[in-house]
């Protein structure tokens, strides 16, 4: 893994979009279908801000947009899907027994919007681009090189034994590009910001006005009839603040809305007659303990702590009981998540008992911070604080900008904060090979390990692990549930919830289901007026 550029550019995604915590869609009363025009317009209120239309540096909320324009060679169903996942770009593929050597063959017949063919070449084309200069580079980490064999034929070869068809599923730094659109790119850094799109999607980007509108036109020639879009148009009015997309939302000025706030989202569905759809995302929230200096040092302390966790409380009270308790930081449908991971329940006679026997009966003092522009973390903290006080504990609380939050944590172990606390999530669907390396493993110049814990036999486990996904994913799954229950065990971080997906499913509309491997994608070709 690049360790200096996924750190950067991690920072910078979070910068953009803490504040897009637990509500991630919700959709309007009504029905779309303009019956007095010859064309089928789709309204929408979007919060998703557009840093960049380029679909190779791109590493923000614009996903929401360009998961329509672009496709990648596969994409990862949901979990419970009858299968993993759906071709793409690439109709099949297959990997060596040792996991080293993958082959996509290109489907045939497939157009860019610019024109040009879709082969071989255009493909090793973008991911040649994506490893020079995404935003999400590292995800193509393991790969060694790779070749067109033929025009229909791609084979990848590895450094090492990777889930390559997990990384081409990626929504991040594995779009499928125009080769024409590549070169003038190349040429001109600036060349996409024009609203230029040269994908291979169902829909062509028609007409875009900073921080105002994006509209979305119907693509033709698009090669998948089967999950063609409906609509003609889709004309979106970028509105961050949810308050007024939700006013838009019930005054019936557009048809649907990618945020309402969540506090309000029993509201909106009794308001429109719609019903509420909850779904897996790949969103985390824990709070990382400083192993570097006493108390935390102790993991009897930490496990005291972690008995002290008020974690229904935490969810009814943040997430309005839209979420469900972690398992060792790995969301609920990303691999390798596991039911069968331990997990803390609140016992505060436990907690107690275990800090009297760490030596600490009276308790002591930390000290916790958390991202201020973060409503759900300013809505739990208290939480965490009052419970920790029943057993004896004080927590200064400080809420910061988590730029300033995270240049503290960064600085010095030694005088850095206690508690951190985190809003993560997986930048591909494999989070034993980001969220459980990235948090916690240890390495001289560690990314977002911000409890700062060292030790031997994990780092060991998911080593072997991530050498075993791409080869024998049943091995890998065993061997990061060993990973994840040392970490529940060795307690180095206060595992607290898996944010669910809300969606208000409108009368009149018919919703495709919520993707947790494409949690900022809006997937307007899954939108149909219902029969």
């Amino acid at each position: 893994m690049d360790v200096t550029r996924t750190r950067t550019q991690r920072t910078a995604l979070i910068t953009l979009t803490t504040v897009a915590a637990v509500s991630l869609a919700a959709c309007s009363a009504g029905g779309a279908e303009n019956e007095s025009s010859e064309v089928d317009v789709l309204t929408v209120a979007a919060s998703a801000a557009v840093t960049t239309w380029d679909p190779i540096t791109s590493f923000s909320t614009e996903a929401l947009y360009l998961g329509n324009l672009y496709e990648p060679l596969l994409w990862k169903n949901a979990e419970g899907s009858a299968e993993e996942f759906t071709p793409a770009i690439a109709e099949s593929w297959e990997t060596s027994e040792d996991g080293l050597t993958w082959t996509f063959h290109i489907r045939e017949g497939v157009t860019f919007h610019d024109g040009e063919v879709v082969d071989a070449a255009a493909v090793v084309a973008s991911i040649e681009a994506a490893r020079e200069r995404a935003g999400a580079a590292f995800i193509w980490a393991p790969l060694e090189s790779l070749e067109a064999t033929d025009d229909s034929t791609v084979v990848m070869h590895l450094a090492y034994s990777a889930p390559m068809d997990l990384v081409a599923a990626s929504t991040y730094g594995a779009w499928i590009v125009s080769p024409k659109a590549l070169e003038a790119s190349a040429a001109d850094e600036l060349y996409f910001e024009a609203g230029i799109d040269a994908g291979t999607g169902p829909y062509t980007l028609d007409e875009y006005s900073p921080g105002e509108k994006v509209v979305l036109t119907a693509f033709n020639d698009y090669w998948n009839t089967d999950t063609a879009s409906h609509y003609d148009i889709v004309d979106i009015s970028i509105t961050p603040d949810a308050v007024t997309a939700q006013q838009m939302l019930t005054a019936g000025e557009v048809d649907f809305a990618t945020s309402i706030p969540l506090e309000n989202i029993e509201s909106v569905a009794e308001q429109t007659g719609s019903d509420i759809r909850t779904a897996n995302s790949p969103f985390n929230y824990l709070a990382m303990l400083n192993t570097t200096r006493p108390p935390l040092d102790d993991p009897i302390v930490r496990q005291a702590l972690s008995y002290a966790v008020p974690y229904q409380d935490i969810i009814d009270v943040s997430a309005l009981g839209y979420g469900s308790q972690s398992r060792a930081a790995v969301p609920k449908g990303i691999f390798p998540y596991s039911e069968d991971v331990a997990q803390y329940t609140q016992d505060l006679d436990k907690a107690r008992e275990l800090l009297a026997q760490a030596g600490h009966p009276d308790g002591f003092t930390l000290e916790l911070t958390f991202a201020s522009e973060n409503p759900t973390e300013t809505r739990f903290v208290p939480l965490i604080k009052d419970a920790f006080a029943q057993i004896g504990v004080e927590v200064n609380v400080t809420a910061m900008l988590f730029n300033q939050q995270w240049e503290a944590a960064k600085a010095d172990p030694a005088t850095a904060q206690d508690i951190f606390v985190v809003y993560y999530w997986p930048t591909y669907s494999d989070a034993g090979s980001d969220n459980l390396y990235s948090l916690f493993h240890s390495s001289e110049e560690p990314f977002f390990n911000l409890s700062y814990w060292d030790n031997p036999e994990y780092d060991a486990l998911i080593d072997t692990a991530s050498t075993l996904t791409g080869s024998d994913r049943e091995a890998a799954q065993a061997t990061y549930e060993q990973a994840m229950e040392l970490l529940v065990d060795q307690a180095p971080a206060l595992f607290l919830f898996d944010a669910q997906a809300v969606t208000v499913a409108p009368v009149g509309l018919t919703i495709g289901d919520f993707n947790e491997n494409y949690p900022f994608t809006t997937f307007f070709s899954r939108i149909t007026p219902s029969e």
